[in-house]
């Protein structure tokens, strides 16, 4: 069984204020859309999120989603992964990872990946662009859950990902889907402002 892991525990703390996961994406909360794009895979879906009570867990409100405290989410992503893969049911085999500020990944996009994932389910799965630049999400199958579970710091899964360089099959998404994060007030604007 493949479970989305949605990481929404960091602080947006380049927004200046704001918060990211909240900024209005077809009139729904970053947050929340991302959430349903998921569900609509008809995968399990679990959210990390920051451990106290907040406008995130209200965006969800609602939504059938595993919550995942994160303590420790300041000391970088891999703290919000290593979060995630521990709170995993124990029959998954397999997680897409995928950060909550990437508003051009779509519900087509996750099922690309499940597909290729169902294809290939021991393989590491790596989405790219359509010219093959390394982005994101990223599924991980369950022999990589011990490596994930010992990851810290702001590098989020990339040393994993390195030590398993070889065996990775990379999946492209249209356009740049794959790139689109969105961490400043500025890079909202230059999304929204584009054609």
């Amino acid at each position: 069984m493949l479970t989305i892991l949605l990481l929404a525990a960091g602080r947006s703390s380049r927004m200046r204020g704001a918060d990211k996961l909240l900024q209005d994406v077809n009139g729904t909360p970053q947050i929340a859309t991302m959430a349903k794009r998921a569900q609509a895979t008809g995968c399990p879906v679990a959210v990390c999120l920051p451990p106290e009570p907040g406008e995130r867990h209200a965006a969800l409100s609602g939504l059938p989603v595993l919550r995942v405290p994160v303590d420790d989410a300041d000391l970088g992503m891999a703290h919000s992964i290593r979060a995630g893969i521990a709170a995993l049911p124990a029959d998954c085999t397999a997680a897409l990872i995928l950060p909550a500020d990437m508003p051009e990944i779509t519900r087509d996009d996750l099922m690309t990946m499940i597909e290729a994932h169902n294809a290939a389910p021991t393989a590491l799965l790596q989405a790219t662009s359509a010219n093959g630049i390394p982005g994101h999400p990223v599924i991980f199958p369950e022999n990589c859950f011990g490596a994930l579970k010992r990851i810290s710091g702001d590098t989020g899964a990339r040393p994993v990902l390195r030590r398993f360089q070889g065996e990775t099959q990379m999946i492209p998404l249209p356009g740049t889907h794959a790139l689109t994060d969105l961490d400043t007030p500025e890079d909202w604007a230059a999304w929204r402002a584009r054609p």
